[in-house]
């Protein structure tokens, strides 16, 4: 759905980064070297953004 405030398996603050890593992915740039950029270290953080997929704007389609 939205993406998470805080990395499921370590607990660091990461939902403050996602608006910037998505408009520089969808500029172009490399994925691995945005989350180099923004401080993004641990594999655990790293696995988040990558696997994220937003789907918000399917599942409003279906509320009530």
């Amino acid at each position: 759905m939205e993406f998470p405030i805080r990395c499921f398996t370590c607990g660091k603050i990461i939902g403050h980064l996602w608006e910037e890593y998505e408009e520089r992915v969808n500029k172009g740039e490399h994925p691995g070297k945005v989350l180099d950029d923004l401080g993004v270290k641990r594999y655990c953080c790293r696995r988040m953004f990558i696997g994220h997929v937003p789907l918000a704007k399917e599942v409003i389609r279906f509320r009530w």
